[in-house]
């Protein structure tokens, strides 16, 4: 067992010169980087935390309260350098998730006097290691704040070195292209109806259709994509799927906290997607992304009453 802690020096975010942890976590903007320390605790598991920042526009839209889905972005960044650093996987390879389940605990996500330090244990129980350099990983994902649980997740995702990830992705390959082919963003849905104050962070636009929403690309939009994408990334998709719930629910104000999510194939930026709703229960909503007639994502959504309420 690996008694050394890999430390960053403790501030609200890391300092724009500290450029390996940015590559680790795949974030080009220093001030979004989460990680403060990681530590080996086991065979393949592992203590990740993050300090959470004390505002954030985005993850923290209202004054009382994180969004879920700052702990998914969390164990993203903790995943992504994990990958590379206890697992040796190449910065150069490309990151994948093929599936997310993760729940977190309406409490934990209160912004008051608590702590904003948050552990993340990380077991892997699978590595395996195919011939031709890729890598398919899943992990297990147990959350505390403050010794209060947070939340849990199960991640499935993989990693390809250039040579095969250039094969699939074939003509969108090149982040730089493709990203720049983007589809011009659709007037956005009224934020407060998915659960935002600010337009620019809305990603639904309106259809004639009730339950379906074209999923708007705004790549200005720098917490979303701070750097160019070959394909829309998996947190669009999380975040798009997560304002869908709360329209869904309107004019009820509800919190999204668990997601269940398969990423089938990659989302492309030059083509139309579109967000598509069912409701099953007071609750819960089964959530599609469809691009080309076919379903590239697929998601059922579980909320809670609005803290507030």
């Amino acid at each position: 067992m690996t008694t050394a802690v890999h430390w960053i020096p403790e501030a609200d975010h890391i300092m724009p010169g500290n450029a390996d942890i940015k590559r680790l976590v795949r974030k080009a903007d220093a001030f979004e980087v989460l990680v403060r320390d990681w530590r080996e605790v086991g065979d393949n598991e592992h203590v990740v935390t993050v300090n959470w920042p004390a505002e954030h526009d985005f993850y923290r839209p209202e004054p009382d309260a994180y969004g879920a889905l700052l702990f998914t972005e969390s164990l993203r960044q903790g995943l992504a350098l994990l990958s590379h650093t206890a697992f040796g996987i190449p910065v150069a390879h490309r990151l994948g998730w093929e599936r997310l389940r993760s729940t977190v605990a309406p409490a934990a996500l209160r912004a008051g006097g608590e702590t904003r330090f948050v552990d993340m244990r990380i077991t892997h129980s699978e590595v395996s290691r195919r011939r031709m350099g890729s890598t398919f990983l899943t992990a297990h994902v147990e959350a505390t704040r403050n010794g209060r649980r947070l939340g849990t997740a199960e991640v499935r995702y993989n990693a390809h070195p250039g040579a095969i990830y250039d094969r699939l992705r074939g003509s969108y390959a090149d982040a730089v292209e493709a990203f720049a082919r983007a589809l011009p963003p659709a007037p956005p849905v009224a934020p407060t109806l998915v659960g935002r104050t600010n337009g620019h962070d809305v990603t639904l636009a309106a259809t004639d259709r009730p339950g379906l929403w074209q999923l708007r690309v705004v790549t200005s939009n720098t917490v979303l994509y701070d750097h160019p994408h070959d394909h829309i990334p998996g947190m669009v998709l999380l975040e798009a799927f997560s304002q869908a719930a709360q329209a869904v629910a309107a004019p009820r104000r509800v919190c999204p906290m668990n997601f269940d999510t398969t990423f089938h194939r990659y989302v492309e930026f030059d083509r139309p997607c579109w967000i598509e709703a069912e409701p099953i229960t007071r609750y819960d909503v089964r959530l599609s992304a469809v691009q080309d007639g076919g379903v590239v994502a697929s998601c059922i959504v579980t909320s809670a009453p609005h803290m507030g309420h």
